[in-house]
């Protein structure tokens, strides 16, 4: 059994600087999630719609971040994928538990070949339990109809009030995988960019005269369209080609397993193909996953992250408090101001978890 501790964070700059830690117990269920440390400019800061007591002003907050006057950092709590149950009962009391401790997002991660709770299926339940809480999820692309996928996206976000959040995702690409998509030997990548055209087509109230693969689209339009205009699409790898398409077409890159250096070169690379596209991609739309451990982590495990990179693990893995600390602060320097923290191993019990990360990643907010 875990419990959950609400933390909400609020920084409105360096004049009007607090924090609220706020503890409540307990969320019955046994869960594994990640949280996104989100970094945005004062204006949004002071146009968002985020309702908590500010007391306890901490005149040193963000002493680590360096971001000068941003003013706004948002906690997000992510279920993983190896420990989300799909209990109605139990994923209610979840869902319930974020809403009420005011957390700011769930996101579900869709894994076709493994056991867990279809994403989209169980956002539409949290959004139907729920009034203010983001509703995030990655998507498998390959293998989906963008037809329908359009549709079932911008009928989420509607049902929702505008509370979706998305990244569109290639899968991990095992022949096993791709076997049971119906894509074995079809380009993910170039998949990927056309289901992006498409959606954004019919979200935009265009009708589409189009084919792709066994899917013929005629004069075909989709109604009604997303709250949010527009509904943003991010991306995610290392690759050439996952960060030209990035550059040409998303709205913001969240990567993993790239050390700072390797994430700032990715930035450059991701802005270079936006500028000859014609695009720019907002400075905070950029963010990292990064596994980490409070105690040591099996070497089998280390050897699996770190494989294909001569990266040092506290660069890719970090273990403890000081080695956390310090990669964040690397990725900040780099440019970076999204982050997803993701544990490596069930916590003891996540009111603990949270303590943690509250006493360690918490400081680099800026006041």
């Amino acid at each position: 059994m875990v419990e959950f501790s609400q933390i909400i964070v609020r920084l409105l700059g360096p004049k009007e600087g607090s924090l609220v830690v706020t503890r409540a117990n307990a969320l019955p269920c046994q869960l594994s999630a990640s949280v996104l440390f989100e970094f945005d400019d004062p204006a949004t800061a002071r146009s968002a719609s985020f309702e908590s007591s500010v007391s306890n002003a901490s005149a040193d907050a963000g002493k680590h971040a360096g971001m000068g006057d941003a003013g706004w950092v948002k906690i997000r709590i992510a279920l993983a994928t190896n420990n989300t149950p799909a209990d109605p009962d139990e994923f209610a009391s979840f869902i319930d538990g974020l809403e009420s401790r005011r957390f700011d997002t769930v996101w579900l991660s869709d894994t076709p070949m493994a056991p867990v709770i279809e994403p989209k299926l169980a956002l539409a339940v949290a959004g139907a339990r729920t009034t203010r809480l983001k509703l995030g999820t990655n998507v498998v692309v390959p293998g989906q109809n963008p037809l329908l996928l359009a549709k079932e996206l911008a009928h989420l976000d509607r049902l929702t009030s505008g509370r979706l959040l998305l990244a569109f995702m290639p899968g991990i690409g095992s022949p096993r995988e791709r076997a049971a998509l119906g894509v074995t030997g079809i380009d993910r990548t170039k998949r990927v960019q056309r289901t992006i055209e498409l959606c954004r087509a019919w979200w935009a109230g265009e009708a589409v005269t189009d084919q792709l693969g066994d899917w013929t689209y005629d004069a075909i339009t989709v109604g009604p369209p997303p709250v949010q205009d527009p509904l943003e699409i991010w991306l995610g790898g290392n690759g050439p080609r996952a960060l030209q398409l990035t550059g040409t077409h998303s709205d913001g890159w969240l990567g993993s397993r790239a050390t700072p250096a390797e994430a700032q070169s990715h930035m450059a690379t991701i802005q270079a193909a936006a500028a000859e596209a014609g695009r720019f991609i907002d400075h905070d739309h950029f963010g990292i996953s990064i596994p980490y451990s409070r105690v040591a982590v099996d070497d089998r495990v280390v050897a699996r992250l770190l494989e294909k990179t001569d990266a040092a693990q506290a660069d890719i893995l970090p273990v403890g408090a000081d080695e956390l600390t310090a990669l964040l602060q690397r990725h900040l320097d780099a440019g970076l101001s999204k982050f997803v923290l993701r544990p490596m191993s069930t916590p003891e019990g996540w009111d603990s978890e949270l303590d943690w990360l509250a006493e360690h990643a918490m400081p680099f907010q800026n006041s």
